[in-house]
């Protein structure tokens, strides 16, 4: 196979030291709590928050059996790791990366295997614009991410916030907001994409460098405009939902979450590694993950799990409500500029 793999814009460069790096990282699950014994060993994958995912594994331990091992890592080293393993998956489940993208790319490349879960068989594809499921069930959406702008309630009302992305422009804004950085943020780049399939590509760089002009920093960090507003070092920052509420939790912040008129939103999907050691194992897995009790664990960590009948939901948002701010997102579109968008933001804007 090609070590620059490219599919729809988007390469990911295997990269062996990175794939042994992310060998090391791999946690070792416990030895189970649940009635069944047969359910053996499933080798989880994923880039999402570390203490979520460990109690994600530690909760189907207990409530359904087996053992779960977790493997960290980034997005890319997760795909790096997936790719490297092809001709002998280790991995069973993959959770997670910021929204479908890299999935898309993996399942173009035969990493992933189709599956429709007993707890999702009911599920339209989409739910107004937001795409829930892959068409042939390669990945489905276990949560709903919305990109918006977080804000100190202290300090700021509603009405007082941009309505629109549009007004990010205005020179009224100007060293108010911190954006991450879309070379090195997949909440960015969303951010990025979104604006140039509205605008139009020549009309939304010309925004871009409005937004460059006025931002007060732009972090490499995705969660680093939370913090910011956190701290009191910026009034806005664009961020996902969940992190804002996450400071609430966590440290007592006082942040908040607005959603513009429009907002890109997209689903953080889980999916079914090809040719994994346990496939049964890790069908058991994706189906308790999507329900109740599975997504109860996310939600208890503020976010929005796509299934949400029998789920306490922490954060003030439905999936209900933020669909109708819901951008229509070209899913292959967005696959095919992805990386050329990152690339283009890089040589215009890099110092």
């Amino acid at each position: 196979m090609n070590t620059n793999a490219r599919i729809k814009g988007y390469r990911i460069p295997v990269a062996a030291a990175a794939v042994l790096a992310l060998a090391g990282l791999a946690a070792c699950g416990g030895s189970g709590g649940g009635g069944d014994d047969d359910i053996g060993t499933i080798n989880f994958y994923s880039p999402e928050t570390a203490d979520m995912t460990e109690e994600i594994a530690r909760a189907f331990e207990d409530q359904v059996g087996g053992t779960v091992n977790v493997t960290y890592g980034g997005t890319g080293d997760i795909v790096n790791r997936i790719q490297a393993e092809k001709s002998n998956p280790k991995g069973d489940v993959w959770y997670g990366g910021g929204g479908w993208i890299p999935f898309e790319f993996a399942k173009a490349e035969g990493f992933l295997a189709p599956y429709e879960p007993e707890t999702a068989k009911d599920w339209e594809m989409f739910e107004g614009p937001i795409q829930m499921h892959e068409e042939e069930w390669y990945w489905v959406g276990a949560d709903v991410f919305t990109l918006g702008i977080t804000y100190d309630s202290e300090e700021w009302s509603e009405d007082e916030l941009p309505q629109t992305w549009e007004e990010l422009a205005d020179p009224k804004w100007a060293g108010q907001f911190q954006l991450p950085n879309p070379a090195a943020s997949g909440t960015a780049t969303l951010f990025v994409l979104s604006q140039m399939l509205e605008m139009g590509e020549d009309e939304a760089w010309e925004y871009f460098d409005q937004i460059v002009e006025n931002a007060q920093a732009i972090p490499d960090s995705g969660a680093g405009p939370t913090q910011a507003v956190a701290q009191g070092e910026a009034a806005l920052g664009v961020a996902f939902e969940f992190m804002p509420y996450q400071l609430q939790e966590q440290q007592g912040a006082t942040t908040e979450f607005f959603i513009p008129e429009t907002a890109p939103v997209l689903v953080n999907p889980i999916t079914l590694i090809a040719d994994g050691p346990n496939p049964e194992g890790a069908k058991k897995f994706i189906d308790w993950f999507l329900s109740p009790e599975g997504a109860q664990v996310r939600a208890d960590w503020q976010y929005l799990p796509t299934t949400s009948e029998g789920v306490d939901i922490e954060i003030p948002l439905t999936v209900e409500e933020i669909t109708d701010h819901a951008m229509d997102l070209d899913l292959e579109w967005t696959s095919e500029k992805y990386e050329s968008a990152r690339s283009e933001w890089n040589d215009r804007y890099a110092n």
